[in-house]
């Protein structure tokens, strides 16, 4: 049976991997033992992705980030270039902190702009928006804007990734939001 995913010939694919269908993964990639990786996927130029790693379906993982051991990421999360995933939150090169790794979560549809960087041990919640070039030091709630050094909170962005305005009315989906309890909800019509 022939493989319906495609691995570029300068890509490292170690054993025990899952690869899901219609996944690309292109130059100079590393996937390391025991990763699973969904379908629709694509891994830019340059990804490490380490040991035990699960990756959803429809991921964009751009060129040069890193994904290493304890990062879940959920379906249809967007990693711009050369987001910067952390896994010790002081780390020193002579004191060996591997059972120190803290598990961060990307949740469903979260996007993360180009240069970010995302301090282990946070959650990334669902259909946010990290800004580039934002650090998230702590949990962010769904649908959050998180924009700055540290990221803190500016806004709300729709389902879709549009930012909104007051009205909270989505431009592209047309579709109406409400604040309930702090949290960004879909108007019940």
């Amino acid at each position: 049976m022939k493989n319906k995913f495609f691995i570029h010939k300068s890509s490292f694919v170690d054993q025990k991997v899952k690869i899901g269908d219609n996944t690309k993964i292109w130059h100079f990639s590393h996937i390391s033992k025991g990763v699973k990786i969904g379908k629709e996927c694509t891994l830019g130029q340059n990804v490490f992705v380490g040991e035990n790693v699960v990756i959803g379906d429809g991921v964009k993982i751009q060129n040069n980030v890193s994904i290493y051991e304890n990062i879940i990421i959920e379906d249809n999360v967007f990693c711009g270039p050369s987001v910067v995933f952390t896994n010790v939150k002081t780390p020193r090169s002579f004191v060996s902190r591997k059972n120190e790794f803290l598990k961060t979560y990307v949740f469903e549809g979260a996007s993360i702009g180009a240069n970010a960087t995302i301090i282990c041990g946070t959650k990334v919640g669902s259909f946010s928006l990290i800004a580039a070039g934002a650090v998230l030091t702590k949990d962010c709630k769904p649908h959050s804007l998180m924009i700055g050094v540290p990221a803190i909170q500016k806004g709300w962005v729709s389902h879709a990734g549009e930012v909104l305005d007051k009205s909270l009315k989505c431009p592209r989906e047309k579709n109406f939001y409400i604040i309930k309890n702090g949290f960004l909800v879909h108007e019940k019509k």
